[in-house]
């Protein structure tokens, strides 16, 4: 996909800090997550901090 936005890592790296308990490696979980957690208007931008959450904590657990 490229280089991420740095409003998406940010937004994904709060998100992490302060609600780990709340998301996993899973992508799907994660989207509805972060519609409980984060008021984010667009669907899109929504599944990218979603995924980026999903790869970042996908590649810690290795």
């Amino acid at each position: 996909m490229g280089i991420k936005p740095s409003y998406i890592k940010n937004l994904g790296e709060e998100l992490i800090v302060k609600h780990r308990d709340r998301f996993s490696g899973d992508f799907e979980e994660n989207k509805h997550a972060v519609s409980e957690v984060a008021v984010i208007e667009s669907k899109y931008v929504r599944n990218r901090v979603a995924g980026y959450i999903s790869r970042k904590i996908n590649t810690r657990k290795r």
